[in-house]
């Protein structure tokens, strides 16, 4: 469950974005969703666009796609709507407050005084 600071924080993020797919006629297909859930894998934040022919609601719908894929609902307006969800294993996006894990450096690549050698950041 997202909190009101960082769904605004998405909310920001997402001001930005173009949207990445759309629903058309069909409705929310099995397909849709499979593309959705690699969409939200690899970005975490998508936008989406309702055409108007597919008479849906983008509030309702938007609920619908998050139930079926465990996502978060960020926001709707008009006929586009934005879903999050977090990548468990490469997150992308960090709320304000959170820092990325750091890498661990090995007490032998370290110098006295505690900082890491340059043989620290070699693969």
């Amino acid at each position: 469950m997202l909190k009101g600071k960082q769904r605004a924080y998405l909310r920001s993020i997402a001001n930005t974005l173009k949207p990445v797919t759309q629903i058309g006629k069909d409705g929310v297909t099995e397909s849709f969703l499979e593309q959705l859930d690699d969409m939200l894998r690899v970005r975490e934040i998508v936008k989406v666009t309702i055409l108007d022919n597919a008479g849906l609601d983008a509030k309702e719908t938007a609920n619908a796609v998050c139930e079926a894929l465990r996502a978060e609902f960020v926001q709707a307006i008009g006929y586009k709507f934005t879903i999050y969800r977090k990548n468990q294993e490469e997150p992308k996006i960090f709320f304000p407050g959170q820092e990325p894990a750091k890498p661990k450096v090995k007490p032998e690549n370290m110098t006295k005084k505690g900082k890491p050698t340059k043989k620290a950041f070699r693969k």
